[in-house]
């Protein structure tokens, strides 16, 4: 459903407004936005994702949060894009256990016209092979965008990560402007966006709550909003920034939740370091998406075996695809883990 068109949802939220949200007492505010989560999502499904690193490493944005950017010593190996075959080897592997959704990820500032041509030789195969895509290559122009667009990619991932005003304070190599510009060419083209941010990074409540205005002031909401906890990793300019206060995490899902209703919003990065009782307050303010496995692009993500047993001790099961049985998808992920167990390809992303 067009997110602009349905009268549930708003687009003109003010500062003052949302900054009142995240300071609801906390009981009101969970009860809200379960009560909000309810009217639009079966609150006992959660969407779980995969997605394909591509290309790591040796990208030359200056994102202050991220292991990926060659601005930085992390110890992360750089790897050059991978083989169209070999992704596509990955995509059939993933439909053979019941995938519906193949992401792909590229650790670029914009992808080049030389490695364009493969990653849209990806999409094409993926599609050709019945499922949905979705890609994050950092900034687009109209050209690229179309050409993705043409070929089948459904999703495009692109965050914005805090508000316009810290934005500043985080990266300096890429605009807020072209961040929105990138956004509003995928819409232009017809496909759907996955976009959100960053907690952790020392911004101020104004800077989380002007964050969820951008978002829900879009003129569509994105389909999926990726909230992530810093990751704090050695070598990186952030490693010793402040923790976030967990109910203060909890709270940004939540308003979220309310803010963008018929929207996924994912419990991304940080996950690993949230103990199984904040993830299910996480689940109880809105949040229905998460990625699984072992790695979340270069970070760490809890082992996946452990949020099956979370979802079965919680009553809770992954979110099918129309086409697919619950059982299926059960099946799929479970065969999923112990594939993962012995293989570095797959990574699970709040793709960046």
């Amino acid at each position: 459903m067009n997110a602009s068109l349905n009268p549930v949802t708003r687009h003109n939220w003010t500062l003052a407004e949302v900054t009142a949200l995240l300071q609801q007492p906390f009981n009101d505010l969970i009860f809200t936005a379960q009560t909000v989560h309810r009217q639009h999502f079966n609150a006992n499904r959660v969407q779980v994702s995969t997605l394909l690193s591509i290309k790591t490493g040796a990208c030359p944005e200056d994102c202050k949060y991220c292991p990926q950017s060659g601005h930085y010593n992390t110890g992360l190996d750089k790897e050059k894009l991978m083989e169209v075959q070999k992704v596509l080897e990955e995509a059939q592997r993933a439909k053979d256990i019941g995938s519906t959704r193949f992401c792909m990820g590229a650790a670029w500032k914009h992808p080049s016209a030389k490695d364009l041509p493969y990653v849209l030789e990806m999409v094409k195969g993926v599609k050709a092979m019945g499922m949905e895509t979705c890609m994050t290559l950092g900034k687009l122009d109209q050209e690229q965008t179309q050409a993705l667009a043409d070929a089948g990619l459904d999703y495009y991932n692109h965050n914005l990560d805090t508000s316009p005003e810290f934005y500043g304070n985080i990266i300096t190599t890429r605009t807020y402007a072209q961040r929105l510009e990138t956004l509003s060419y995928v819409r232009d083209a017809g496909m759907k966006i996955c976009s959100g941010g960053i907690l952790g990074m020392g911004e101020s409540i104004a800077d989380r709550a002007g964050l969820l205005m951008q978002l829900a002031n879009l003129p569509e909401h994105p389909e999926s909003v990726p909230i992530n906890m810093l990751v704090k990793v050695a070598g990186t300019p952030l490693e010793n920034a402040e923790d976030v206060d967990p109910f203060d995490f909890i709270r940004m899902l939540a308003v979220a939740r309310i803010m963008m209703p018929l929207s996924h919003v994912r419990l991304s990065a940080g996950r690993e370091q949230m103990n199984e009782q904040m993830q299910s307050l996480a689940f109880l303010a809105g949040a229905n998406s998460i990625f699984y496995g072992e790695k979340l692009l270069t970070t760490g993500n809890p082992q996946a075996d452990k949020d099956m047993q979370l979802f079965e001790r919680l009553g809770i099961k992954p979110e099918a695809h129309e086409e697919y049985a619950d059982e299926v998808h059960q099946a799929a992920i479970e065969h999923a883990l112990i594939e993962q167990r012995n293989s570095s390809l797959f990574y699970d992303a709040a793709t960046h």
